[in-house]
């Protein structure tokens, strides 16, 4: 059903595959590698943030970390709704015999840096880039998402819940979710800090950089004249609703919303739109095959793990 939708939203958008495809075949193949390369990169350093939470509560090594990041990134890569997420988390859990619960308070934060990430790259260039209005009218809201998470940020690192699990066995239902929740908030409590939080912000920052020149690499390989501005809008439209997917790996709505952003700049939508299919076969293709190569049980047979 998945893909049936990502091929309506293609032929919603009324391509010429022609245009399209005389772009994809006309892409440098060296610069394209570099780009997948550097792609690469930026999910490798992924793993590196979470492994700075992770390691705080013994939860394995620098390389179970990437392990785990790369076969969630698989998963959401070929299922909807970032249903790789939970599955790293199982991964890395039964692989070091952690809790799930502070494997899970470990994965919240990865993901709280990275949704900050994208707010200060929002919230800059929308205050210093031309952008399209529809990313224009964003400002206000941007500021007010990021005081959000600065705030939550210093809560976290100030005033961290202190909570003490109860010794007794949980029989119920209701109480093996409480036991779960006062374990996810001790483990916040033990990991947050200003040094990791800083270096994961670092670290995320680092990682959207990244995404900006593996975005403007493959448009150059493609001779798309896309300027770095509109690589930025191009980003930011994509990953609005990054939280949740509607098809495997995005397929379809990417490509639509990074034509619509395109055309913002004056470029051809059907020259966009192969764009965006070469920025995720760079996504996809390569990321799976080492998804499942780093973990081929989870990705192979991810109910029987």
């Amino acid at each position: 059903v998945a893909l049936v939708v990502a091929a309506l939203v293609l032929f919603a958008v009324r391509v010429q595959w022609s245009e399209t495809w005389l772009a994809m075949r006309g892409a440098s193949r060296g610069v394209l590698l570099v780009a997948a390369i550097v792609n690469l990169l930026s999910l490798a350093l992924k793993g590196v943030r979470w492994w700075l939470f992770l390691r705080v509560v013994n939860a394995g090594s620098l390389w179970l970390a990437l392990r785990g990041t790369f076969a969630g990134a698989a998963l959401n890569n070929i299922l909807v709704a970032n249903v790789g997420e939970p599955a790293r988390v199982l991964l890395v859990a039964r692989s070091s015999g952690a809790k799930s619960e502070e494997v899970f308070a470990t994965l919240a934060l990865e993901r709280l840096f990275e949704f900050t990430g994208y707010i200060v790259l929002l919230a800059a260039s929308v205050s210093l880039l031309p952008l399209p209005p529809n990313l224009a009218g964003a400002r206000p809201y941007a500021f007010v998402v990021l005081a959000l998470v600065i705030g939550v940020l210093i809560y976290l690192v100030r005033h961290p819940e202190r909570v003490v699990a109860p010794v007794v066995v949980p029989m119920t239902l209701r109480q093996r979710l409480l036991l779960f929740w006062r374990g996810f908030l001790q483990a916040l409590s033990r990991v947050s800090s200003g040094r990791r939080f800083t270096v994961a912000m670092l670290l995320s920052l680092v990682v959207w950089t990244l995404q900006v020149v593996t975005y403007q690499l493959t448009a150059q390989a493609a001779h798309f004249d896309i300027p770095v501005v509109g690589t930025l809008a191009a980003i930011l439209s994509v990953n609005i609703g990054f939280a949740v997917r509607a098809t495997p790996g995005n397929v379809g709505v990417f490509q639509a919303i990074y034509a619509m952003t395109a055309v913002a700049f004056g470029l051809d939508a059907d020259a966009a739109v192969g764009v965006a299919l070469l920025i995720q076969a760079q996504q996809i293709l390569p990321v799976t095959l080492l998804g499942v190569l780093a973990a081929p049980r989870l990705l192979l047979h991810p109910r029987g793990t």
